[in-house]
């Protein structure tokens, strides 16, 4: 489990890392056992004619963002990397435009009994997914938007319980 303390480490290692020019706000930092990700808000543009003009500024903002910034952003991942032992994906927002590259897809194993393959056997044959592994991830997503003040709720329970551990007779 990543600790709170593990990732507010990892993400003031990123604001104290990248240049602050790149941002208009601290980085959005995401850690679990296989990646980090690093969102970076960028200054919006204002296209002002329609929102396909503004829609395609942003897009083209980020498009130089990712290229403009690409050495530079190589260079510090490889450096969290050897520091975190994980891989770093990168990601820009530019107003209510977002774009994710290089973001890690890890396999996960996993056994399912018969009822939860019918489940994502009925999303594969319906078009909502194009695979099992799609219609699964389709699944945690879903999940992760209902769920989430729950699943904060728990992740908050799990870090209080790592707390008490560490106070205990074997520390």
């Amino acid at each position: 489990m990543i600790t709170n303390e593990h990732h507010e480490a990892v993400s003031g290692w990123f604001s104290g890392r990248l240049p602050q020019e790149w941002t208009v706000e601290p980085p959005q930092v995401a850690v679990d056992r296989e990646e980090i990700t690093v969102v970076l808000t960028v200054a919006d543009v204002d296209a002002g004619e329609s929102d396909v003009a503004t829609a395609e500024a942003r897009a083209g903002r980020a498009r130089a963002f990712r290229e403009d910034t690409r050495e530079a952003r190589m260079k510090i991942a490889r450096e969290a990397q050897h520091r975190y032992e994980r891989k770093v994906s990168w990601g820009v927002r530019v107003g209510g435009h977002e774009e994710l590259w290089t973001h890690v897809a890890a396999p996960v194993m996993t056994r399912l009994r018969q009822p939860q393959r019918q489940v994502l056997d009925t999303l594969v044959e319906s078009g909502v997914a194009r695979s099992r592994a799609d219609a699964l991830a389709w699944c945690v997503r879903l999940v992760g938007q209902h769920e989430g003040d729950w699943l904060a709720e728990l992740r908050q329970a799990m870090t209080a319980v790592d707390d008490v551990r560490a106070k205990g007779p074997a520390a």
